[in-house]
Formats: structure tokens, sequence, C-alpha cells
């Protein structure tokens, strides 16, 4: 249960400023890239700690009592850190279903993100991983309805990696899944894995909805997956995550 102190929308000032959250974190960015026009798609923020510690040192941080505070800070801050690296891109944020107690109410404080540090909206793909224990799926689907209604793009990240993905599916559909790394990694080797992910290709094409190959390391992973039709990746192969920057993707290995 979240404490009704913080059951309001926070300001852009205290998600930004450690006060709201009683720790500071900043942003690295991992890019998305499109292989049919050799571009950045998008850049996912990746917690990072204030001097650059590992998501890990921010995450052992985050309780019951703060997650709310937590889910808030790291949007704002995304929002501003992408604002100020001047992000033409779209903008990948992971959000905690589990600390957003009203849909309407904590999406608040992302809009106000976005109209105070002019971030358009329509540029923000909202995260959820399959991975995490969704407690009430039906609230999950009130969160992703009142994004999309308010503008917002959505995923399943990790899409493959827990047990819940075609029943997520079943309940309402994003406009994105990203595979996971483990569904992806030495695919070219293990043919179990092409068949699982061609099926998973095949019901998000009749579906409407984008596939990212997450987890992308070696060049024969990327010729067997663009070979299945996806045309997304994200992963080491292109680019690793950077501190409070965008980093440049490489594409010479496909040359």
């Amino acid at each position: 249960m979240i404490s009704t102190e913080y059951q309001h929308p926070l300001s852009c000032a205290e998600c930004l400023n450690g006060t709201a959250l009683g720790f500071n974190i900043s942003m690295a960015f991992q890019p998305i890239v499109d292989m049919e026009s050799r571009t950045v798609f998008s850049y996912e923020a990746l917690v990072r700690g204030p001097s650059d510690q590992p998501a890990s040192w921010v995450l052992e941080k985050v309780n019951d009592s703060n997650r709310y505070r937590f889910d808030q800070t790291c949007r704002v801050k995304a929002i501003k850190t992408a604002a100020d690296l001047n992000m033409k891109t779209m903008l990948n944020i992971n959000f905690l279903p589990n600390a957003v107690y009203e849909p309407a109410a904590c999406i608040r404080t992302t809009l106000n993100a976005a109209n105070e540090f002019n971030f358009p909206v329509n540029q923000i793909i909202f995260e959820v991983t399959e991975a995490e224990k969704v407690r009430d799926p039906e609230h999950l689907n009130n969160i992703i309805q009142e994004y999309k209604h308010r503008g917002f793009l959505t995923a399943i990240d990790d899409f493959g990696a827990g047990f819940s993905g075609l029943n997520l599916l079943s309940k309402f559909q994003p406009n994105y899944i990203k595979l996971d790394g483990a569904l992806t990694r030495n695919i070219h080797e293990d043919r179990t894995k092409r068949v699982i992910v061609k099926s998973i290709i095949e019901v998000s094409n009749e579906l409407g909805i984008q596939v990212i190959a997450e987890g992308v390391e070696k060049k024969e992973e990327l010729e067997v997956l663009r070979e299945l039709g996806i045309h997304l990746f994200q992963g080491y192969l292109f680019a690793k995550p950077a501190f409070e920057t965008l980093p440049v993707p490489e594409f010479e290995f496909d040359s």
C-alpha cells in the first residue's frame, strides 16, 4: 500500500532535486535502431546513480514505501535529461505498474514534465516489463488505456522472460513488444528459439504490434532476426548505454 502522504502528483522540482525520493538519480541512454533506415528510432532511459552508479545501486534503495516516488522521479528525470540532450527520437521510459495507484492522477507529473521541458508527449513510449509480477492485471489494463488516451505509446518489455506474455497480450495490445535477450541470444544456433520468435512475430503482425529485439550482441543474431522480419533492434552490437549522453550506434558490421 502506498502511503497517502504521497498519493498526489509530485512537482517536477521535487523529482529533480531528490527531495521527493530522498536520494538522487540520473539516467543513461541506449539506442533502439531501425535497420531499414539505419537510424536511431528511440533511446531507452535507464536509471543510474548520480555518479553513474549501476541500476542495482539505485534499485536496492527502492521499497514499498517509496516505490511511487521512485517511479515518478524516474519519469521526470528521463524527460528532463532527454530534453537537455535535444533528443529528437522517441524516448522509452520504464514504469512500475505496482507503483501507480490511480492512472489519471499519476500521469499528471509526466504531462507536467513534458510541458515544462518542451518534450512532445507523442515521442514517449512507456514500457512495462513482463518479468515484473503484476498484482492486478485489470489495474495494468486501466493504466495502459489511460496512457493511450493521453497520447503515449506503450510497450511490453522483456517479452518471453516471464510466464504472462500471451496473457498480457490477450488483455491489452501495446504498440510494441520487446523480445527478451534470452530469446535472441545465440538464436542463430538454436532452432527452438527461431520457431518461438517466428510465432511471436506472426501473432504480433496479426495484432498490429511492432517487435523490437533486445540483447542483440552478435552479427549472426542480427542476420537471423532480420530474416524473420524484425527491423528494430537494441543491444551491445549497436551501442552500450551511455551516462547522460546519447550514444551514436554502430552500423559498420552490416556493410
